[in-house]
């Protein structure tokens, strides 16, 4: 064990719970995943606007139909998850407050709805497509995760423990740290 204490090296006090979600907002890896749906937003419009719509104009018309409603409903979420990467990025930033943050927040729709891949004829939709669709998906899953877990903030969290109530899992790890230091 060193001598350096928790505070010294950055370590949040062990009765402290931290928030996954304010931590991963600050991180690096929010700008990864800032990026993978931008960079998402781009392909699909560029597919849309070119491969995507010579590849509609040969679909069969009951195919083509299905091709219309799957790319609006593609669209659709990824400019939800747009929004919602757009208002973290900002609340990040510190453009706007939290308060606004979650107002914004209030007005983007983030829920898992039926995937695409169940709906009759989906394998008969161009690969360009159907590709974008799963990938939108896989997103919108990652967004909704850490959007639960963003909402969870580690004050609320610190305030459900009352003072001189222990924290279970803190107490696991200090068993485990003395069995451990023998």
């Amino acid at each position: 064990m060193s001598n350096v204490s928790r505070a010294e090296s950055g370590l949040p006090p062990r009765n402290v719970t931290v928030s996954f979600g304010e931590r991963f907002q600050a991180s690096a890896q929010f700008d990864g995943v800032f990026k993978q749906g931008m960079a998402l937003v781009e392909r699909t419009a560029a597919y849309l606007e070119g491969p995507g719509r010579v590849e509609a104009k040969r679909l069969p018309a009951a195919v083509n139909v299905l091709y219309a409603s799957e790319s609006m409903r593609l669209t659709t979420r990824l400019l939800d998850m747009a929004s919602w990467l757009l208002i973290r990025r900002a609340l990040k930033e510190g453009d706007i407050s939290e308060t606004e943050a979650q107002k914004k927040r209030k007005g983007v729709a983030l829920q898992a709805p039926a995937r695409s891949s169940h709906v009759a004829g989906f394998g008969e939709l161009p690969e360009g497509l159907r590709t974008l669709v799963g990938e939108s998906y896989a997103l919108q899953d990652r967004i909704i995760q850490l959007d639960r877990a963003m909402s969870i903030k580690s004050d609320d969290v610190n305030a459900g423990s009352q003072p001189g109530q222990s924290n279970p899992v803190g107490l696991q790890l200090d068993r485990l740290r003395v069995a451990f230091s023998r």
